[in-house]
């Protein structure tokens, strides 16, 4: 396994770790500086639109790294 496809993978279960923090609001996750900075900014609902665009490019693109 060459050093693409590894960094695919990890981008993968990346975007959905990235999804699970943006359905489930765990909440030493959610209440941390940077995404406080976010809702504040966003709101509650942008946020979590922000969070899925965010894992929906790191699927892509570890899918496009996958298959180099």
């Amino acid at each position: 396994m060459n050093g693409l496809a590894l960094l695919g993978l990890f981008l993968i279960i990346y975007s959905g770790l990235v999804v699970f923090i943006a359905v489930k609001k765990p909440t030493k996750i959610w209440e941390m500086g940077k995404i406080k900075f976010f809702r504040k900014i966003l709101g509650e609902q942008g946020t979590v639109i922000f969070f899925y665009g965010f894992a929906l490019i790191a699927l892509g693109f570890g899918i496009w790294l996958l298959t180099k």
